[in-house]
């Protein structure tokens, strides 16, 4: 089966792998003598920071965030006891995001019957499989890039996810 391009399901999936393996995000291709533009994932990145700082309360540590609401300490105050946290993520020093590479649909498991492979509370070392993301009717493993445990699955499974969107936190 070949695509309209000229690029067997083969040479996509092999061009997806490499496109993952450099971080590239968006890749247009023309033909008739060839026109080509590469964009990486840090360059989504940074067009996507002024919208991530709607999600810094939601990351920030429970006992932090219920000080805040309950009302029992300002919010400075709350926020100066507390751990240091990312000024990207808004989470502790010691928690990764695990952001998906693609736009596609977020699958826990590898068919629908099968053991989800984490869970919340699960210890991953670098290069365990996460999770699957389906994006063009290709299965895209995503593999831990840290050692740690599991603290938090951002995403329901089935659930359509946007490039850059955190799928998982990971306490290293």
């Amino acid at each position: 089966m070949e695509s309209r391009a000229g690029l067997d399901l083969v040479q996509l999936e092999k061009l997806f792998k490499l496109m993952g393996q450099y971080q590239m995000a968006e890749l247009q291709w023309e033909t008739a003598e060839q026109n080509f533009h590469v964009r990486t994932q840090a360059a989504f990145v940074a067009q996507a920071a002024p919208h991530q700082g709607h999600s810094v309360m939601m990351a920030a540590p429970q006992s932090a965030a219920a000080n805040v609401s309950s009302g029992s300490r300002p919010a400075v105050e709350a926020s100066k006891t507390g751990p240091a946290l990312d000024a990207k993520t808004g989470l502790p020093a010691n928690q990764k995001q695990v952001l998906s590479p693609f736009v596609g649909t977020f699958y826990r498991s590898a068919s629908p019957g099968s053991e989800a492979y984490v869970r919340e509370g699960s210890v991953v070392k670098r290069g365990d499989t996460l999770c699957i993301i389906e994006a063009m009717k290709l299965m895209n493993e995503i593999e831990a890039e840290v050692a740690g445990k599991i603290v938090s699955i951002q995403v329901e499974n089935g659930q359509p996810v946007e490039f850059g969107e955190p799928l998982f936190i990971v306490e290293i």
